[in-house]
């Protein structure tokens, strides 16, 4: 298969508009990072580096129409405890360039495995994924159990349960070039972070404005869809398996999430954070840190990092 010069791109002006405001987010990045791009069977893949090397490794999966820049309200702290690879996803809006779509979620599996080969991590590794990169987390932690010390799922899609209706059906009017389409999503998705006074409005503006740029620059590609695990798949998932939500989740009722994982799978441990939703990174970034953390076992008593902005 043959791409333009410009691919994934629309075209070669949507190209440098995008790396444009992506680098100039990129120079926010609160810490020190390394750029490492490694060649995958899907095609090459950006990895965004960050802690000392030799401190326990933890992998980062953003969500779906992002990048490796999801995670920048959460590095810096994260950063003080471990050696922190947040990937940009090969068939997203990041530095990555895909050269074969994936159309099943062992595909992604076999590509995370590569990533993590060409990092050089050849421990095992902490695993932790949001939204879209939840599911594509749960698809490695099936696949590759003895590589996973510890795997998160943060607000994965479905994986646990349904995507409910409306979410989907308001997703699907972003695809319409109306910038107000996009700004009502995203705000109702965002509205714990919107909610905290002028710093947080600023914010989700940001995010809204990443979004509607990424969805204009990047060529429409499909996508592998994101499946519900059933109970077996649920019970077969590594030891530890995290499970954290926003108590006003919007893809799916978090109360209903837990509970069906409660009962199915107790082995995995849950936790619910108030005043927050799809956006749980971002709102409650200081208390999903130190979950994480904690959870992982790398201690907590380090100072929180204040706010990304």
């Amino acid at each position: 298969m043959s791409f333009p010069s410009h691919h994934p791109f629309r075209s070669a002006e949507a190209r440098e508009r995008f790396l444009a405001r992506y680098d100039e987010r990129a120079a926010r990045w609160p810490v020190p990072c390394e750029g490492r791009t490694i060649d995958t069977s899907l095609g090459r893949t950006f990895v965004r580096v960050s802690g000392r090397a030799g401190a326990p490794p933890l992998v980062l999966l953003h969500g779906i129409s992002g990048s490796s820049l999801q995670w920048g309200p959460n590095v810096v702290r994260l950063a003080e405890r471990f050696e922190v690879f947040a990937v940009d996803g090969i068939h997203d809006c990041g530095r990555s360039v895909y050269s074969r779509l994936a159309k099943e979620g062992y595909e992604y599996a076999y590509w995370l495995d590569e990533v993590v080969a060409g990092l050089g991590i050849r421990s095992e590794f902490a695993l932790a994924g949001l939204s879209y990169g939840g599911w594509i987390a749960s698809q490695y932690g099936l696949r590759y159990p003895q590589r996973v010390r510890g795997l998160v799922l943060v607000a994965p899609a479905n994986t646990v349960q349904p995507i409910v209706g409306k979410w989907m059906a308001r997703a699907i009017l972003t695809t319409l070039p109306i910038p107000w389409l996009t700004r009502n999503f995203m705000q109702w998705m965002l509205a714990d972070t919107a909610a905290q006074g002028e710093a947080g409005r600023k914010l989700v503006e940001e995010v809204i404005e990443d979004s509607y740029l990424a969805a204009r620059c990047f060529a429409w590609k499909p996508m592998a869809q994101p499946t519900v695990l059933r109970d077996e798949e649920l019970q077969a998932l590594p030891r530890p398996t995290f499970l954290i939500l926003g108590e006003n989740e919007t893809i799916y009722s978090a109360k209903d999430a837990i509970t069906r994982v409660k009962r199915v799978a107790p082995h995995i441990q849950t936790e619910l954070l108030p005043n927050a939703g799809h956006d749980l990174t971002l709102v409650q970034a200081n208390r999903f840190n130190e979950a994480l953390i904690s959870w992982l076992g790398a201690g907590s008593t380090a100072p929180t990092a204040g706010q990304y902005t």
